[in-house]
């Protein structure tokens, strides 16, 4: 399949995003066109996980940078790795969207029976011992206990490469959830399809992920950061320590919360992003309930108007797998659009992200706060 072709299928992929309407790429203006534009020249797609938020332009270039600066951008650690970590960590969270596009870019990386094992969650069969450690690894890292008590399984100066892509995707396997299908592929192809269409997904992806990139260019598309959270020197949040020693993907991850954060601040109450605020810091990142009434519980001293944005943001942090559309559709009541949901959802995922990141600096560290 030539690429012009694969390149078509990929942008019409953006049809099973959910909930909102992404922006055609004929349409794109401005900011919402730049990332487009580099997403498509740097990753070889029009990513749905982050197309997904271009009803709102920071989030769509906080999400782009992220993925960018920490993922595709050569550095110490290799794509290889850095992929495992990105299938690792959705497996942890049970996203199998982003199981199956990482597990093929990694496959297409010559490492697909050790994609096949991750994505199987048999990470006890994965034949690259370092692949292994580091899968093992990120499969946890959103659990606080294990991932403070274990050692790093590579070396330390390796943590901003590595656990930016932790963050990044702790952060879009909930976007993903919410608003993307389970698979990147038309549910109506026959299972042994699909196998073949992912692996022609890895070869297709293989040259940019083998590319080398200018480290920054995304980072260069939102604003300096300043504001975002309690700071450390440098004015990076202080739940981005894992970052120190790397500017760009610092200076990234930074802008991106404040783009983020601003975007949550228009798009629900102080008291409602409180609630949330208040929640994570206690939680240590185990699962939420099977029923819903843990939500219920927890909205009970928010106001009846701030309840329909509490309870979204609640459950996207904690549990994205329990949102329905009546959550979306209640918050919508009071004339909110896909700007404020994409708003709204990205403050959610990139708090509770921000939180499992604050567990990783400590492991570096060899301390417990």
């Amino acid at each position: 399949m030539s690429n012009p072709v694969m390149r078509r299928a990929l942008r019409r992929a953006t049809a099973q995003i959910r909930y909102v309407r992404p922006v055609p790429p004929g349409a794109a203006t401005g900011l919402v066109r730049a990332v487009y534009a580099q997403m498509e020249r740097d990753f070889g797609m029009l990513a749905p996980p982050v197309a997904l938020h271009s009803a709102a332009a920071g989030p769509l270039a906080a999400s782009w940078a992220m993925l960018r600066e920490s993922l595709l951008v050569q550095g110490q650690a290799g794509r290889a790795a850095k992929e495992a970590v990105a299938e690792a960590v959705s497996i942890g969270n049970a996203c199998p969207y982003c199981v199956a596009v990482h597990g093929a870019v990694l496959g297409g990386l010559d490492h697909r029976d050790d994609a096949e094992a991750i994505g199987a969650d048999r990470l006890d069969s994965v034949t690259d011992p370092a692949l292994r450690d580091l899968a093992a690894w990120a499969r946890s890292s959103g659990l606080r206990e294990p991932t403070q008590r274990s050692e790093l399984p590579f070396p330390a100066d390796r943590l901003p490469e590595i656990g930016g892509v932790v963050v990044t995707f702790q952060y879009l396997n909930r976007m993903v959830t919410v608003f993307c299908e389970d698979s990147p592929l038309p549910g109506v192809l026959p299972a042994p399809v699909a196998g073949r269409m992912l692996k022609v997904l890895g070869k297709f992806l293989r040259p940019n992920a083998l590319g080398a990139l200018d480290p920054g260019a995304a980072t260069g598309l939102l604003a300096e950061a300043g504001g975002s959270g309690p700071s450390e020197p440098g004015g990076s949040p202080g739940d981005l320590g894992w970052a120190a020693g790397n500017q760009v993907i610092s200076d990234a991850f930074a802008r991106a919360a404040a783009a983020i954060d601003a975007a949550g601040a228009g798009a629900a109450s102080q008291q409602a992003r409180d609630l949330v605020t208040a929640e994570l810091a206690g939680w240590s990142g185990q699962p939420a309930g099977l029923s819903r009434s843990w939500v219920d519980d927890a909205l009970s001293g928010l106001s009846e108007a701030d309840r329909p944005a509490g309870r979204l943001a609640m459950l996207i942090a904690f549990a994205p797998h329990q949102v329905l559309a009546a959550d979306i559709e209640d918050y919508r009541r009071d004339g909110r659009s896909d700007s404020d949901v994409i708003g709204l959802a990205s403050w959610a995922s990139l708090t509770a992200a921000r939180r499992v990141g604050s567990w990783l600096a400590p492991a570096a560290r060899g301390t417990t706060p």
